[in-house]
């Protein structure tokens, strides 16, 4: 294992130590906050449930398939800088950097009940933090790409062919990878995909229009002057 390898294995476990530093903090900041502000959001013993669960994460398999399947349904959403998003990002996402993230302009986005929000960022660092805020207040059916951008090119864009001691399951899966990288415009396609696979992955439509979660009207104070 080569020196760059293990340091840069290194650097992202220290991410993800610091990561839960914080996460135990904020836990145990909420508990400690006065009530009226406490109960903003969902309540602090949920939020740590929540937070510890794997079930927000979303592999990178599953969402090439939805995507390939053009399910109407998901938000991808790139926590990542704008720079970074004009560089490379996934098919139709929204650029909200993670500082701007409860910005006037994108709160809705993230506030909504139509859509599966799917936050990505390079690894999961910043779109898991992405997440833990939405979570804190209480925001619906938001999801984190596993391993982010980085784990979508190691397994999309250049999927490792398997061991010939492999079962089949890891040749169909390959094969899958292999032409989902042909529809995102990457790649060669397998020529031992099937065709219906095949078809699926070469066919595109027309990006869906994202409409926001309308803002809710602020209550009028009655009586006064």
């Amino acid at each position: 294992m080569s020196k760059r390898y293990k340091s840069k294995k290194f650097l992202v476990k220290t991410r993800y130590i610091i990561l839960a530093v914080i996460l135990i903090i904020l836990a145990g900041g909420l508990v400690l906050l006065p009530k009226h502000i406490a109960n903003e959001g969902i309540k602090p013993e949920l939020f740590v449930k929540n937070a510890i669960s794997t079930e927000r994460f979303i592999s990178t398999d599953a969402l090439a398939d939805r995507l390939v399947n053009q399910d109407p349904s998901i938000l991808l959403i790139d926590t990542r800088s704008e720079k970074e998003f004009n560089k490379f990002s996934l098919p139709n996402a929204i650029n909200i950097p993670l500082e701007n993230l409860l910005d006037d302009d994108y709160i809705d986005y993230l506030d909504q009940d139509t859509y599966d929000v799917i936050l990505f960022s390079n690894d999961s660092f910043y779109a898991d933090q992405a997440w833990m805020i939405g979570n804190r207040l209480g925001f619906k059916n938001m999801y984190v790409l596993k391993g982010g951008l980085n784990e979508w090119f190691h397994t999309i864009i250049n999927p490792k062919y398997p061991d010939e001691t492999m079962p089949k399951s890891a040749f169909e899966l390959y094969s899958f990878r292999k032409a989902a990288g042909m529809y995102f415009g990457v790649g060669v396609i397998d020529p031992n995909a099937k065709s219906e696979t095949l078809k699926k992955v070469t066919t595109k439509k027309a990006p869906k229009k994202v409409t926001p979660k309308p803002k809710k009207k602020k209550r009028v104070p009655e009586g006064g002057c």
